[in-house]
């Protein structure tokens, strides 16, 4: 199914700022059932090719995975090795967009902003400590930005005790609407019924979401083209 081209995230790049920009992302696996369970997880999205250099041997890190830690047993650990076809999405609501700001009375002109990943793939479980240490502190780097750690190696016996899921993608679809349909003005014109009904420290980071900022002076106005 294609994407209406001018809601479709067209840079890999941006597909992989954002995702590393999000704290939760959400696998889908099939039980043995046949149903879709879905997980919520933490994860990391590494699109840069790294190497892992040891013994004057290199291991490859796949240059386009989504990693995630978990135990080493349940549902969805015995899903994947049952069958490795997943489903991973992230997504962001950015702002509620009611009815009114539309049409006096007519609800079904209510609308959302939001930003979103899905991505098809084949999920695997990393035997390999390297490939393991390595995601694991791609992990921590992530979400312990602060630091105050030291860097997991494969020779520790928490890197041996955990799991590490690995999501190879085959298809990543990105979608947007953040205003990039509305003309400047119609954007600056939403801004205000957006600030007005979310207050405006609530509304800044939507604002800013769609290219908008506010002057010293409280005016609104546009900081760039909304385009991803």
């Amino acid at each position: 199914m294609q994407l209406t081209n001018r809601f479709q995230i067209k840079s890999e790049h941006r597909i992989i700022d954002f995702l590393n920009s999000q704290r939760v992302g959400r696998i889908s696996s099939i039980d043995i059932e046949g149903f879709p369970q879905v997980i919520p997880m933490n994860f990391v999205s590494v699109k840069s090719k790294h190497e892992m250099k040891m013994n004057k041997q290199s291991t490859p890190i796949n240059s386009n995975a989504i990693y995630m830690h978990s135990h080493p047993f349940g549902e969805k650990i015995e899903n994947i090795k049952r069958n490795s076809k997943v489903g991973f999405g992230v997504d962001q609501h950015v702002c509620f967009l009611p009815s009114y700001y539309f049409h006096p009375t007519d609800a079904s002109q209510a609308d959302t902003l939001y930003i979103s990943v899905v991505i098809k793939g084949n999920a695997f479980m990393i035997d390999d400590d390297i490939e393991k240490a390595f995601a694991l502190n791609m992990l921590m780097q992530k979400y312990q930005t602060e630091g105050f750690y030291e860097s997991l190696d494969q020779s520790m016996r928490s890197v041996h005790g955990v799991s590490v899921i690995k999501v190879v993608p085959h298809d990543i679809r990105g979608k947007y609407k953040i205003g990039q349909h509305w003309t400047p003005s119609y954007r600056l014109k939403m801004a205000e019924k957006i600030i007005k009904r979310e207050g405006v420290f609530n509304s800044r980071q939507i604002l800013n979401i769609m290219g908008l900022e506010e002057d010293r002076a409280g005016k609104v106005r546009v900081k760039r083209e909304p385009v991803m």
